[in-house]
């Protein structure tokens, strides 16, 4: 069976084009991360909500108008990657643009399932590309079965609508994380995820470039693809070559994401839009990870406020006291 979906966007075909293969792009609409080779015979891998990855090969790319491309899900036996077919044209239109993705290959349960996913998220497309913010997705809000990894994939995107809205007189602002404006804070974490991709062997490199997101995205992107390969009942190497458990180390990440998405948002007064769920998960690796770098990587646990949120709580744990307005 196949699905059919059309929208009329009001940009150029050339700026829906990029909406639908763009990585800077594809993660305000349909995506957390994103990794695209744009060419016939290239990959793409797209997490389109925490823990669920989509990925397969493009088979026709027409610049500007058409791309055919394989579709499956990880770990999906009945549906693997590149199982399905998908077909994006894009033609112009009065109103600017008319983007027609055609879903082949599927059994009716298939369909009946991608049916409800790609109008959910060419509704967010629509409306960004009509409104140019989608808002965030609650598809990717509370994910169910969460994992280190599934967590640090759903505090990306809690981080990543607050990195996109950071402004230049953000950079100088203090953060709550001691001795960090936003800008030092952006460069820690740059560096921060270079290092914890490395530990699994993603690139010990920043070739990100951009914006303050699409770098950000781009290295946590490579540093949880890395972690998706380990097993995490295991051991992995560790400061002055001990190991440690896989499963500590791979909690730094959500734990390091969330937590900073927090000091951008207090730095920069923005609201962090993130699920008591994952707060409680995070929380519960903390509480492993953070005693043990008391005194180096953390201060010492501060009193919330009574009326604290959770997310609030969480940064008071961690050493963390919030910036009053």
């Amino acid at each position: 069976m196949s699905y059919t979906k059309i929208a009329v966007l009001p940009v150029s075909p050339d700026e829906a084009f990029a909406l639908i293969t763009e990585p800077e792009r594809l993660r305000r609409w349909l995506t957390v991360s994103a990794v695209v080779d744009l060419r016939a015979g290239g990959s793409y891998r797209w997490t389109v909500t925490p823990g669920h990855i989509a990925a397969g090969t493009f088979r026709e790319v027409d610049p500007g108008r058409r791309i055919v491309f394989g579709w499956g899900w990880d770990g999906n036996a009945d549906l693997p990657y590149d199982a399905s077919t998908v077909t994006v044209t894009v033609e112009p239109a009065d109103a600017g643009s008319l983007v027609t993705l055609v879903h082949e290959g599927l059994t009716e349960e298939q369909a009946k399932s991608h049916a409800e996913g790609w109008d959910h998220h060419f509704e967010r497309l629509e409306r960004l590309a009509t409104t140019g913010d989608a808002g965030p997705d609650e598809w990717a809000y509370a994910p169910e079965n969460l994992t280190p990894v599934v967590a640090a994939e759903a505090a990306l995107a809690v981080l990543q609508p607050i990195l996109r809205n950071l402004t230049a007189e953000d950079r100088s602002k203090p953060t709550p994380c001691a001795d960090f404006t936003c800008h030092e804070l952006a460069e820690h974490l740059f560096t921060s995820l270079v290092q914890l991709g490395a530990t699994e062997g993603a690139p010990e490199s920043d070739p990100a470039s951009g914006s303050l997101e699409n770098r950000v995205s781009t290295l946590a992107g490579r540093a949880i693809d890395a972690w998706h390969t380990v097993d995490l009942d295991g051991t992995v190497p560790g400061p002055g070559g001990s190991q440690m458990p896989a499963s500590f180390a791979a909690g730094i990440l959500p734990l390091e994401l969330t937590l900073h998405a927090w000091d951008f948002a207090q730095a920069s007064g923005q609201s962090l839009h993130i699920s008591d769920e994952l707060v409680d998960y995070v929380r519960g690796l903390a509480e492993t990870i953070v005693p043990a770098v008391r005194g180096t990587a953390f201060a010492d646990e501060v009193t919330p406020a009574g009326d604290a949120t959770p997310i609030d709580r969480l940064a008071a744990f961690s050493g963390r006291t919030p910036i009053v307005a």
